[in-house]
């Protein structure tokens, strides 16, 4: 266990389908990150290339020319700075084959460490919704360290999955950087989102669309479960369902940023301060599917269950 604390930045900003404006807003923000103090940052989802079905319509004719050009100034910036960076873009691929919606893992001297693929892209059986329609989905996982502190990452949809979650949590993830776009959503879409949830549910509900909802929900829950660090960047663009924000091993919220406004985050990870952990004696056997806490005996009185 590292004996210091890891100092992360988790950002939002309003991405876009122009790779050269959003590298430029990225690079402020490492600027910006490196004089705070921050070891790492931890930028969005598809920031760099523009999430396709979103900040774009479709990767048909993109310049993947220009984007490697970007990638390769984004990184370059990152080794002059000095600190680590995870940030979303698109991977080419061969051929006719989909890009990957992927994270690129650069350590402080700029330097490609790993690459993040999103394993769960939404979309059905037929891949021509969601982001099956314009992405191939991943095979791997992405653990790193920075400072001693293991990290791990997800994309998006993926929060649905609380087996990745529990994956992490097995390989010894301390951190778990999670990527989103949850933003640029056209207001007309917006409001059926809304519509969705039913107006009545607003005001009991944490947020005021499915997306929200379940996403500020399972988040802490995942958090909580796995006793891990979760940091949720997003895109800031009108309209976003949410902010960024960052939950602690206990599943307690500790910074969140203004709604639909650029911004970092700023978040002290001490792995010496201890949390509430509730399944901590257990957890392991429950992940070995040994499904009970404590001792069974063998009991007649156990075993009929049709009896008072």
């Amino acid at each position: 266990m590292s004996n210091v604390s890891l100092i992360l930045a988790t950002s939002q900003f309003a991405t876009s389908a122009d790779p050269a404006r959003n590298a430029a807003q990225m690079m402020r923000q490492i600027d910006e990150a490196a004089l705070l103090g921050a070891d790492l940052i931890h930028f969005p989802e598809a920031c760099l290339a523009g999430y396709a079905g979103h900040d774009l319509a479709s990767y048909a004719g993109y310049d993947w020319a220009a984007l490697r050009k970007e990638t390769a100034a984004v990184a370059a910036h990152i080794g002059r700075a000095g600190i680590w960076a995870v940030f979303g873009s698109a991977h080419p691929l061969s051929g006719t084959h989909k890009p990957h919606n992927a994270l690129y893992v650069i350590d402080g001297q700029g330097r490609l460490i790993d690459r993040y693929d999103k394993r769960f892209c939404a979309g059905d059986e037929t891949e021509g919704e969601g982001d099956l329609a314009h992405y191939t989905p991943g095979d791997h996982v992405c653990v790193f360290s920075v400072k001693d502190v293991c990290i791990g990452t997800l994309i998006c949809h993926e929060y649905r999955y609380p087996e990745l979650y529990r994956d992490y949590q097995r390989r010894g993830a301390q951190v778990i950087l999670h990527s989103f776009h949850s933003g640029n959503i056209a207001p007309s879409r917006f409001a059926a989102m809304e519509r969705a949830v039913g107006m009545e549910n607003h005001v009991l509900n944490c947020a005021t669309t499915i997306a929200g909802i379940t996403q500020l929900s399972a988040v802490p829950a995942a958090a909580a479960d796995n006793h891990l660090w979760i940091s949720c960047s997003n895109s800031s663009a009108p309209r976003s369902c949410w902010p960024a924000f960052v939950v602690r091993p206990d599943g307690v919220v500790t910074g969140r940023l203004e709604p639909e406004q650029p911004g970092l985050l700023l978040t002290e990870i001490d792995p010496r301060k201890a949390y509430y952990d509730s399944t901590r004696a257990w957890r392991q056997r429950a992940m070995d599917g040994v499904l009970h806490s404590g001792t069974l005996v063998d009991d007649p009185r156990s075993k009929a269950r049709q009896i008072f």
